[in-house]
């Protein structure tokens, strides 16, 4: 069975982009050896990529040019993306899938034995949290405050407790935490 995780880079007060979509810059004051090491090898691990429908618009317009080993897994590895609005993708090995999240990703889940990943997509996480779903949160802190933005965490239904799994820092000053829920295994 395949292990749905989210992983994302937020600022300390919990933005996962700024006031506009895709306002990254404070991306780069952590970005390094350390972080690309660790993409890599979460992509490695990787069966199959989740995006929404915004997340997905921006990663295809970046990956499907970019160069390096990262964007070989990227373009690379199945991806899924939830939209209503979409009517076709066209990044390589993309999939659109308009039916009920929360089944689709249930099903994939069951079909993997590699990570199916989850990068930025606030709304579909928000509604993959709220069912249960994801057996991994994996967080990049990167030392900024923005002070505004999208937070990555929008109101949920219900409360989660965590279980530290690891906090590892980067010398950037990044700190990666991974947590599953509690009573997990």
């Amino acid at each position: 069975m395949s292990r749905l995780i989210m992983w994302n880079l937020v600022t300390v007060d919990g933005y996962f982009e700024g006031t506009k979509s895709w306002e990254l810059d404070w991306h780069e004051a952590v970005w390094g050896p350390e972080l690309e090491a660790l993409s890599i090898q979460q992509l490695r691990s990787a069966d199959r990529l989740l995006f929404g429908r915004v997340t997905y618009e921006g990663m295809a317009a970046y990956w499907q040019t970019a160069e390096g080993e990262i964007a070989n897994l990227m373009n690379k590895l199945p991806k899924f993306v939830f939209s209503h609005t979409l009517n076709r993708v066209a990044w390589s090995n993309a999939t659109l899938v308009k039916e009920d999240a929360v089944a689709k990703v249930a099903e994939l889940k069951r079909q993997g034995d590699g990570d199916t990943l989850v990068f930025g997509s606030s709304t579909l996480s928000t509604t993959l949290i709220d069912k249960g779903l994801f057996d991994e949160y994996r967080l990049a802190v990167a030392p900024t405050l923005l002070g505004s933005g999208r937070p990555l965490f929008a109101r949920g239904e219900r409360r989660i407790e965590l279980k530290l799994l690891e906090a590892r820092t980067l010398s950037s000053g990044c700190v990666i935490l991974r947590y599953q829920p509690a009573g997990q295994r």
